[in-house]
């Protein structure tokens, strides 16, 4: 499918959506409507009409009327002034002009028929008739630029498809995500919570979500010092004056937290780690002998993230993030790359991922002309970008490439995990970085003696660990893999009378590292089951009479296990059951 007919066709079917909306409820005040990868959305001031998914229907119904209609849409170029006079009573409309008069850029409105239009840059397609089968999928609240000190508007969330197959097949789909969404199961499964007290952005995780992040990292920990990693320690916290350097800051500064005064020093919440990670390079003379230099840090990192973008652990404004500064010779860059995406690989593998199907590379690339947003070096440029390439190349890489997407320090590969709606997401990135180095007069003496001015390659192993788990959660809608379980066994004796058994049981899975819960609640067993099973642990192991008989005959421990999906594996000998666990999770590692 042509991805430029599908954008014309939904934003032609957001100006329907408009029009409807006008028709309808004529008090709103329309602020903007986008189409979207998924779809479209418009933005509106409600006034003091409330509107929900109850008014689906009667909205859908006068959109059908104005596509049957088969209206032109026909493009206008107009004066600023003019298009002034026209939106005069539409604040978000005037806003928008004050911009596209700041940029100079021409001012165009689109009609779709005689009576309505809109101010829009297009594209669209040349009648309503063209728009196929479409459905609106949810109202939500939206604040103006997704900023929280704006006005609370309200959203409308839709979708359209040249087919009724593609649309009833996208449906399913979403369906399906609801069910998986991490912040409704991350509620169920007892994994994080958040709190309007403690604030936004800011989630804590329970015993249990606390659990997988501490696998992951133990688990990303010991795979980098295996490889030859430095593991380090730095502070949260820094001098502005450490981000002036860089040069994050100002340039940086909208995402930053501002700057606390201590001691008559501006300190501010570190954003990245990269800087720190440089001064601990600097901190005595290096040797070619000792490179590349590879530090690398779990790292809690501190950005303000507009309240209208926070979406449960995907968007915080405190994060972890498992991050790494190789500081190399150029001529050993190719080589440290390649090691980066090995490792990439054999942590996706890890999670369930597979290459190609699951995740594919973006070589991400910068812009010459925009020198406000890119350090001007066309010539670094052009050789980092070209390293790049060859590597992915020579791994026989699928990727693609797209321009303006680099860092402003270089270009970048970023790997692109597909979520539970078959959308890309950036996971972990590996940058190439020849500007850092020039700003903090990184050297090292190289064999001929002389100071030889290095690389960095910016890089992240398992990304961001709350947004890894959001990932994961949604990937296996909460049934983990018995490695990345919260609870992997949990314990259910049928009643009282197998209790003390049960402990003995339960002591023994904990003696082997094993993590497992008992449930002594005078509950039926099949509550207890049902109970585990919500809780999607993997594997239930149920104590009754026939289990308790035998071990006060041999004094042998034999239990009854039961899988979460239902399975019925029977009796079996307590130490088997230990080992193919144990097996389960190597074959994962």
């Amino acid at each position: 499918m042509n991805n430029d007919y599908l954008l014309s066709m939904r934003h032609s079917c957001e100006h329907v959506l408009h029009q409807a909306l006008i028709k309808l409820f004529p008090q709103i005040i329309p602020a903007m409507g986008p189409a979207t990868a998924e779809g479209f959305y418009i933005d509106f001031d409600p006034r003091k009409i409330k509107i929900s998914e109850e008014d689906f229907t009667k909205i859908e119904r006068e959109m059908k009327k104005i596509i049957d209609a088969n209206l032109p849409i026909k493009k206008k170029e107009i004066t600023v002034k003019e298009a002034r006079e026209i939106f005069k009573d539409n604040p978000y409309k005037l806003e928008w002009l004050d911009q596209i008069e700041k940029k100079g850029q021409p001012v165009i409105i689109y009609y779709t028929g005689k009576d309505f239009y809109d101010l829009c840059s297009g594209p669209h397609l040349s009648s309503t008739g063209q728009i196929g089968p479409f459905k609106l999928l949810s109202v939500a609240g939206a604040y103006w630029h997704g900023d929280e000190k704006n006005k609370m508007l309200t959203r409308i969330y839709g979708t359209c498809f040249p087919s009724q197959k593609e649309l009833n097949d996208y449906l399913k789909l979403i369906e399906e995500a609801k069910k998986r969404d991490h912040r409704k199961l991350g509620k169920e499964l007892d994994l994080f919570v958040f709190s309007d007290l403690v604030g936004k952005g800011l989630p804590m995780l329970t015993a249990k979500g606390a659990t997988i992040k501490r696998i992951l990292e133990r688990f990303i920990v010991d795979e980098e010092i295996k490889r030859g990693y430095q593991h380090v320690y730095t502070p949260y916290l820094a001098k502005v004056d450490l981000y002036r350097t860089s040069g994050h800051y100002p340039y940086y500064k909208d995402i930053m937290y501002p700057p606390m005064i201590v001691d008559k020093e501006e300190l501010i919440l570190r954003p990245m780690t990269c800087p720190h990670h440089f001064e601990l390079f600097k901190s005595r003379p290096r040797s070619y002998q000792e490179m590349p230099i590879r530090y690398a840090e779990i790292s809690p990192q501190f950005r303000y993230e507009k309240s209208g973008e926070l979406t449960g652990l995907i968007r915080t404004r405190l994060f972890m993030l498992a991050d790494a500064h190789i500081i190399t010779p150029l001529n050993q860059a190719k080589e440290e790359i390649i090691k980066v995406l090995n490792l990439i690989d054999f942590v996706n593998q890890a999670l369930g991922l597979k290459k190609q199907s699951d995740y594919r590379y973006r070589l991400s690339l910068g812009n010459r002309k925009d020198s406000q947003k890119y350090y001007k070096d066309d010539p670094a440029w052009d050789k980092a970008e070209n390293i790049l390439r060859e590597v992915l190349k020579k791994i026989s890489a699928n990727f693609y490439e797209a321009p303006n997407e680099a860092a402003f320090y270089g270009p970048k590969i970023d790997v692109q995990l597909k979520n539970v709606l078959g959308k890309e997401e950036t996971a972990f990135t590996v940058q190439y970085d020849f500007v850092m180095p020039k700003r903090f007069k990184l050297r090292f003496i190289n064999q001929k003696g002389e100071e030889e001015e290095p690389v960095v390659i910016h890089r992240s192993s398992i990304g961001c660990l709350e947004r890894t788990i959001a990932f994961l959660i949604e990937k296996y809608a909460g049934a983990f893999p018995l490695w990345l379980s919260p609870i992997q066994v949990a314990v259910l004796p049928i009643s009282d009378k197998y209790f003390s058994y049960s402990h003995l049981i339960f002591e023994q899975l904990l003696k082997n590292n094993l993590r497992a819960e008992i449930n002594t609640n005078n509950d039926t067993l099949g509550k207890k089951i049902r109970q585990s099973t919500l809780q999607k642990i993997p594997y239930m192991i149920i104590i009754g009479e026939k289990e308790y008989k035998k071990y006060q005959v041999d004094r042998s421990y034999y239990v009854s296990v039961r899988t979460r999906e239902g399975k019925d594996l029977g009796m079996i000998n307590l130490y088997e059951f230990i080992q193919n666990l144990k097996k389960q999770i190597e074959t994962f590692l």
